[in-house]
């Protein structure tokens, strides 16, 4: 799956944009990598959200035990990629029909998240159980907000385009030949929302999160670690 965004959507994080200065390396822009996520991905799908979003995702290469899915409801437009073991309750919890799947359940958290204020954001995620990955934009607010699980089971990376735009996707080698350095694996356990302006801890809220620049061998520009853990959360996924 993949997302990109415009500076107008999400300001490119500092620690990113500084780990592309300090290594100069070639990037594309928002719209190539979209081409490149469509040309290697015969049956991907795109959708165009105003002029500054797009997502896209495919089925091919699927894990099982990992599907991804996407749907969008009242302007709320979600990719997710995994399973929730936690699904059945969650469905009772938001009175949702059996049928209901994890895309649709995110949908209904971030929902309550935006309209029963104040509700803090790390609720919408702190009660998913399972391995998960998802992007939710909400096109009446202009608001995103990404997260991935705590165990790192599903991967997620971020990285800056050579046009400024913030690109999440599942595939490392996809946005590395997009991002160049400015690059790095979304932490394990955090969300990102646009509403909050940063990058947290759900699982550690008032804990600190830190980027910490990587070394030249590697393909990530920074790692990123919540303070008071003893777990770099962006090692890269084997």
């Amino acid at each position: 799956m993949l997302g990109v965004f415009s500076s107008s959507i999400v300001s490119p994080p500092e620690e990113l944009v500084a780990a592309g200065c300090r290594t100069p390396s070639p990037k594309i822009t928002a719209t190539a990598l979209v081409d490149r996520f469509l040309q290697t991905n015969p049956s991907g799908v795109s959708v165009h959200i105003g002029d500054h979003v797009e997502l896209a995702y495919t089925h091919h290469n699927e894990s099982p035990l990992r599907p991804r899915s996407f749907a969008v409801k009242d302007d709320i437009f979600c990719l997710f990629e995994g399973a929730l073991d936690n699904l059945g309750s969650l469905r009772q919890q938001y009175g949702l029909a059996k049928s209901a799947n994890e895309v649709v359940l995110v949908i209904e958290a971030y929902k309550a998240l935006r309209d029963r204020a104040p509700y803090p954001p790390n609720h919408v995620v702190g009660h998913l159980v399972g391995n998960f990955a998802f992007i939710v934009f909400d096109k009446s607010t202009s608001t995103l907000f990404v997260a991935a699980d705590q165990f790192g089971k599903v991967p997620l990376y971020w990285g800056i385009t050579a046009d400024g735009y913030v690109a999440f996707a599942n595939d490392a080698d996809l946005l590395k030949g997009a991002c160049g350095k400015s690059l790095a694996s979304f932490p394990q356990g955090c969300f990102y929302s646009t509403t909050v302006g940063e990058l947290r801890s759900y699982e550690n809220p008032k804990n600190k999160i830190t980027a910490v620049p990587a070394t030249e061998e590697e393909i990530w520009g920074a790692k990123f670690m919540v303070e008071g853990t003893t777990t770099v959360l962006a090692a890269a996924t084997k």
